[in-house]
C-alpha cells in the first residue's frame, strides 16, 4: 500500500519545523565544510527543475573560472549510504547504478566537474576539496541544515496549495529564490516576513535538443515535429512532461508513468515496446534523467528510436554574481 501524499507532506512538515527549530535556536550547529557551499533546493515535493539549474550553475562555474564540485545524495543508488566519487572531473567512475540517476546524468553532462555522493555531505565536501575542487554545490540540499552553506537557492514553484516537504516559513532561512517565468495563476506564495536576503528572481526551463539514445548523438527539435510517439517517464510530475512533448508538437499516443527514479526493468523495457507497436508509433520519447538508465539498449534491443528530450535553465546575471561572491566567500553586490 502506497503512503498518501498528503500524509507524507504533513508528517514532513511537522519533522522539518522541529530540526529547523533546533537550528535556529542553536542548540544544534551546523558543521562547515573546507570549501564554499552553495544549495540548491526547494520546499515541494519533487518536479522543481533542480538538476537543469545545477547543471546550469555548475557550467556557469567553470566559465567563471571555479572548479565546482556536485554533491548529492546519490538517492537510490548502492553508493547512497556509504559515498562515493562518481566523477573526479577526468573520469566518470560510475554508472546510474552506483551514483543514482540524477549524480549519474550530472556527470555525463558536465565533463572537469566533480560528482560525489552518499548521505553524509560534509564528507562528501571533504572529498570534493582533497580532490582540487573549489566550491560544492550541493543538489537538493535546503533541508540538509547539518552542513552550513554560503548561499542557499530555493526554487519555489507552488501556489497555497502544493504539496509541501516543508512549510512556507522556511523561505526566512533562503538567501536567492527562484520562481518559474510562468508561475500559474495563483502564483508562488510569500507568507509575510519570508522574503529572501537577496530577492527573488524568475527562471525558465525550456527544451534544448533530443539525444539519440541508440547512437548517443543530439538532434535538433525539429526531428520529434510531427511525429507518432510512445512517451513515457519515471518523474515527479510526468504531466508536464507530456504537456512539453505535445507544445513541441509531438504526437503522443501513449502516455506511460512510472515512479519516481524508476530503474526500468527488463519487462518495463518490454511494455513500451509493446505499447509502441500496438500504437503504430514511429519513436519513443523520455526524459534524460530516465536516459541515463536505458542508454545503450534501444538501437539493439527495440525496432524503433528512442530519444531523450534535453532540457536547458535560463538564469538571470544576478543568481550567477551572487553565486561568484559566495564562492569567494564575500558579500554579493546583485545588479
Amino acid at each position: 500500500m502506497s503512503f498518501p501524499v498528503g500524509l507524507y507532506s504533513r508528517a514532513s512538515q511537522a519533522v522539518c519545523a522541529v530540526r529547523a527549530g533546533l537550528y535556529a535556536r542553536g542548540w544544534r550547529k551546523p558543521r562547515p565544510a573546507p570549501l564554499p557551499v552553495v544549495s540548491v533546493g526547494n520546499l515541494s515535493l519533487g518536479g522543481s527543475g533542480k538538476t537543469p539549474v545545477v547543471i546550469a550553475l555548475a557550467a556557469a562555474a567553470m566559465e567563471r573560472g571555479w572548479k565546482p564540485a556536485v554533491v548529492s545524495r546519490g538517492y537510490k543508488g548502492r553508493w547512497e549510504r556509504h559515498g562515493g566519487i562518481v566523477s573526479d572531473g577526468t573520469a566518470v567512475l560510475a554508472s546510474w547504478r552506483e551514483a543514482g540517476d540524477e549524480p549519474a546524468l550530472i556527470a555525463r553532462r558536465l565533463p572537469g566537474t566533480g560528482v560525489f555522493v552518499g548521505r553524509d555531505r560534509l564528507a562528501s565536501c571533504r572529498r570534493a576539496s582533497l580532490g582540487g575542487f573549489d566550491l560544492a554545490i550541493l543538489d537538493d540540499g535546503f533541508q540538509h541544515l547539518r552542513l552550513a552553506r554560503d548561499l542557499d537557492i530555493v526554487l519555489h514553484r507552488p501556489g497555497r496549495n502544493g504539496y509541501l516537504r516543508e512549510g512556507f516559513g522556511a523561505l526566512r532561512r533562503a538567501d536567492l529564490v527562484l520562481c518559474p517565468a510562468d508561475p500559474g495563476p495563483e502564483g508562488p506564495f510569500f507568507p509575510p516576513g519570508a522574503s529572501p536576503r537577496l530577492g527573488a528572481f524568475s527562471f525558465r526551463i525550456q527544451p534544448e535538443s533530443v539525444v539519440d539514445l541508440g547512437s548517443g548523438r543530439p538532434a535538433g527539435l525539429e526531428s520529434l515535429r510531427g511525429k507518432r510517439a510512445v512517451a513515457f517517464c519515471g518523474i515527479a510530475r510526468p504531466e508536464r512532461f507530456f504537456n512539453l512533448l505535445e507544445e513541441l508538437g509531438l504526437d503522443i499516443a501513449v502516455r506511460i508513468s512510472f515512479p519516481d527514479h524508476f530503474s526500468y526493468p527488463p519487462r518495463a523495457l518490454a511494455a513500451i515496446s509493446s505499447a509502441l507497436g500496438r500504437a503504430g508509433a514511429e519513436a519513443a520519447v523520455t526524459t534524460e534523467k530516465d536516459g541515463v538508465k536505458i542508454e545503450g539498449s534501444p538501437s539493439g534491443a527495440w525496432p524503433f528510436p528512442v530519444y531523450a528530450l534535453r532540457l536547458a535553465v535560463e538564469l538571470p546575471e544576478e543568481v550567477f554574481q551572487a553565486v561568484d561572491a559566495a564562492a569567494a566567500r564575500t558579500e554579493p553586490r546583485l545588479g
